[in-house]
């Protein structure tokens, strides 16, 4: 530990000078200060919205670090005014935008040390400066009351305990009105600000003197209920189930809650619908969807029959079921192929899809991430493109191009890893079918379901209107894999099985038994730095991929990420900070929420290969090659992605894949988790942990429920 002299308590005022480092979450910054007595001082401390040529008044005391040196420790600062005409001049020109170094220097020269009471009471003279015009006055007079509400509503927001990157959101979104909304209503930051949920807009609401009972509160805490059952792969809630949540979120009464909840439908910001309560759009997708369905399968003249008439090639062989999907669709107008890994599913792709090219049927091949899409195309010939790029997404609109008004131009589509569609893409995908289009949807029903809300594929499987293939026989070529072989014998409720290596042979599956999270961790650090790399050539910052059961824990993603990425990307030219998380140049990193401004989506993985710390703005390369440009203020919605959840790589594939499974992980433990992470591995799969808890997955088939009425309104129309 660094060793560090405190010395006397003081205060010292002056102008900042130059800032060091600084901290956008926390506020925390080193800077450079000239003090009122000419003295060059560094300084730090949390100082809210310090920017270079701002004056500051600071109590604190001079410290002795063994490190850094001399320095003054901020308890407590102050921005003031500048005192001296130099210091005033400086202040415009850093403070006040459309003030340059010269339109600065003729202001101060003209009114000297009354410019900043001039400009706040009598903005007006501003005329009276030379080449200073009456619209440029004004101009200058609005961006000076700008700067200064801006500083005043600073102060105001960081007073209530809101960092300083969420009073910039803040004061993004809401602009003059942020602190009039904020006092009208702080729950209301819970609906419109990105990152601030209703625990943070309850502090706030605390600060602020708003009653626990309040409707308001209420209102805020279902919503964020809803929403959070919502994130949880539900639907929807029964009204019972919601009440009784929200009442031991918020400690009061499920008849304080009820009024709440009245006051949010009447809002509409929630609907109830036979007992459930759903938000706006859950709900039309929920209730929209099966119609479409059901009038897509009634079609009997679809283009899918044409492909019967194409003879087989001759040099394929398909088994019987294999046969079976193929000739379902040009009998069906909505088919479903599903099973594991190694049953040729890519196979009957193929043949579809050559079918289709010779038949002269015009195909639209689709899948959910990027990383589908590739293999899907790479696969078959065909291009397949992202369901966002298929349908077109304009992130000016936040709307698809294709919709029910705009319907997509093709005759047959083929979507591949539908597990992973939730029911909002599902109902945007569907509604821009025509009438006709033969629909094949491929996907493996074992695995985990979709992170976002619904079962989709479980639900369409079961409706009716599909013709279902299961294909169950694993190919000679693909039974050679043990990774493939164990995942079929853990989805069968069979513990992997474990092949001695002869001699210098390299196996694809490898199981280390350990159930000790420290020793796990350290065990998995050495792995993909030098161990995989080393015997099997691996490049561990692209092609190995660490999966976890779940984020917390020393064996959790939070933990391996920050434990690899040191190791890993040490050597990193450029950095910066985000609350508690350092992101580096080169770092992997993952998108964790849908952004259609930037058109970027959930589980997307990419890498930082730039930072602007002058603009606070850093640029992700996402794996289609696509640079998209952030704020360091909304690194919030990416992670670190050396290692990531299991949930979190559905429809993804990588060369190496390390999963630890241990009993700290018991509540997590299911055999399509197990199963879903297994099959993420294309080359080689090392799993880590005890027998105990790979057993206890294995073991465990019990499905979280969803809430959803999708089965029952598709029942309802068959």
């Amino acid at each position: 530990m660094p060793q560090i002299q405190l010395l006397t308590r003081t205060r010292i005022g002056g102008e900042v000078t130059r800032i060091r480092f600084q901290n956008p979450d926390t506020g925390f910054c080193v800077f450079d200060i000239l003090s009122n007595d000419e003295k060059e001082i560094t300084a730090c401390g949390v100082v809210p919205g310090c920017a270079e040529g701002q004056t500051l008044e600071a109590d604190g005391h001079f410290e002795k670090h063994e490190t850094f040196g001399l320095r003054f420790r901020i308890s407590e600062a102050r921005i003031v005014p500048p005192s001296t005409t130099a210091g005033i001049e400086r202040f415009l020109r850093f403070q006040v935008s459309g003030i340059g170094p010269k339109m600065a220097a003729a202001i101060v020269r003209h009114f000297g040390k009354e410019t900043i009471q001039i400009l706040d009471l009598y903005p007006g003279r501003l005329c009276e400066v030379p080449k200073i015009g009456k619209r440029k006055a004004q101009a200058i007079a609005k961006a000076w009351k700008s700067s200064r509400d801006s500083r005043e509503d600073l102060i105001f927001l960081q007073g209530l305990g809101l960092t300083p990157a969420y009073c910039q959101k803040l004061l993004r979104c809401y602009g003059e009105r942020t602190v009039e909304v904020v006092r009208a209503n702080p729950y209301r930051l819970a609906e419109d600000i990105n990152g601030i949920g209703f625990l943070k807009a309850d502090a706030v609401a605390r600060e602020l003197g708003f009653a626990a009972d309040s409707v308001e509160r209420m209102s805020a805490a279902v919503v964020f209920t809803l929403n959070n059952m919502i994130s949880e792969g539900h639907v929807c809630s029964p009204v019972e189930e919601l009440l009784r949540r929200t009442a031991e979120l918020s400690s009061q009464s499920e008849n304080v809650v009820k009024s709440g909840l009245d006051s949010a439908v009447e809002r509409r910001l929630l609907f109830i619908d036979n007992g459930y309560c759903y938000t706006p759009y859950l709900l039309l997708a929920e209730s929209r969807l099966p119609h479409i369905i059901a009038k897509l399968a009634g079609c009997r003249d679809f283009s899918g029959r044409k492909l019967g008439r194409i003879s087989p090639r001759g040099d394929l062989v398909l088994d019987e079921l294999q046969m079976q999907a193929v000739q379902a669709v040009f009998s069906h107008p909505l088919t479903i192929i599903t099973g594991g890994p190694g049953v040729g599913k890519t196979t009957v792709i193929g043949e579809i899809v050559r079918r289709a090219k010779s038949a002269r049927v015009k195909l639209a091949l689709a899948a959910p991430t990027g990383r589908a899409a590739k293999r899907m195309g790479e696969s078959s010939g065909v291009e397949a493109k992202t369901l966002h790029r298929l349908l077109l997404f304009d992130p000016s609109t936040g709307k698809f191009t294709y919709d029910s008004s705009n319907l997509l131009k093709c005759d047959l589509l083929i979507v591949d890893e539908v597990s992973m569609l939730d029911i909002i893409l599902a109902y945007q995908l569907f509604q821009a079918i025509p009438q006709g289009c033969s629909v094949v949807l491929v996907g493996d029903a074992d695995q985990l379901p979709s992170v976002g809300a619904g079962r989709v594929l479980h639900d369409l499987m079961r409706s009716g209107f599909f013709h279902v293939t299961r294909l169950t026989r694993i190919f000679r070529q693909s039974a050679g894999s043990q990774i493939i072989v164990n995942a079929h014998r853990v989805n069968e409720g069979k513990l992997p099985e474990k092949k001695v290596a002869q001699n210098d042979e390299l196996l694809d599956f490898y199981w280390i038994e350990q159930d000790d999270a420290e020793r796990s961790a350290e065990l998995i650090g050495k792995l993909v730095t030098e161990r995989i790399p080393q015997r099997f050539g691996f490049d561990p910052m692209s092609e190995i991929q660490v999966l976890c059961p779940m984020n917390r824990g020393s064996c959790g993603t939070a933990a391996l990420n920050e434990q690899l990425s040191a190791v890993l990307n040490a050597q990193a030219a450029e950095s910066f900070q985000f609350g508690s998380r350092v992101f580096k140049l080169g770092d992997r990193v993952m998108q964790t929420a849908n952004n259609y401004d930037k058109n970027v989506f959930n589980g997307d993985l990419g890498s930082i290969v730039a930072i602007d710390r002058s603009r606070k703005h850093f640029v992700v390369a996402f794996e289609n090659s696509r640079q998209v440009e952030y704020a360091f203020d909304d690194a919030d919605q990416l992670n670190l992605a050396y290692a990531i959840t299991i949930h979190k790589s559905q429809g993804s594939e990588f060369p190496a894949v390390v999963i630890p499974l241990l009993t700290q992980h018991y509540m997590m433990l299911q055999r399509n988790l197990l199963y879903t992470g297994m099959t993420r591995a294309r080359k080689l799969l090392i799993l880590i942990g005890s027998a105990k808890a790979v057993e206890m997955a294995v073991k465990n088939i019990r499905m979280r429920p969803r809430y959803s009425q999708l089965p029952a309104r598709l029942k309802e129309l068959g």
